[in-house]
């Protein structure tokens, strides 16, 4: 698996993971998936340079190909990228006392019956302010990997029952 920071050094794979991310994100799409064309025209670039930095992002697990006819559709996994945040919390809540104010009281009454990734993110929250977006961030992420899930269930039920079932029938059985 590629170096997932040499990955996202490049801006033009920030950038198309940035509007995977709107799209995931987005009340209007139901997939969260999207094209590579929307890509194009939204980033201004050329087909070949996205195409080129989606295949570097899928190689890393970044994104996932849906493929529709001769369209290709593409979606965030936030999975990797968790990876990296688990080594950034430290630094991002180093000048933070997590013991002292609104941090503390937070943490403890988050404790042991909290989810460990919202867990985290309540005790390294500099501003207790910060609270509602950590958590919608987390709730965020929690519901990808649900979809994610449940379109990789759909996918393996489609490949592993239905279509044989269809080619059975297909063949008169």
């Amino acid at each position: 698996m590629p170096d997932l920071f040499a990955v996202i050094a490049d801006g033009t794979r920030r950038d198309l993971l940035k509007v995977l991310l709107d799209a995931h994100v987005s009340a209007d799409s139901s997939t969260g998936d999207v094209s590579v064309g929307e890509m194009v025209t939204t980033l201004g670039i050329s087909q070949p340079t996205v195409s080129k930095h989606l295949r570097v992002l899928r190689d890393a697990g970044l994104v996932h190909v849906r493929e529709d006819g001769q369209h290709r559709y593409y979606g965030i996994d936030t999975a990797p990228l968790e990876a990296i945040e688990d080594w950034l919390i430290p630094f991002l809540g180093a000048d933070v006392d997590i013991e002292v104010g609104a941090g503390g009281a937070f943490a403890a009454w988050a404790g042991a019956s909290m989810p460990a990734p919202i867990r985290r993110a309540a005790e390294n929250i500099p501003d207790p302010g910060d609270v509602g977006s950590s958590l919608g961030r987390a709730v965020a992420d929690a519901q990808h990997r649900a979809s994610s899930a449940l379109h990789d269930a759909t996918s393996a039920l489609d490949e592993r029952v239905i279509e044989p079932v269809r080619k059975r029938l297909g063949r008169g059985v």
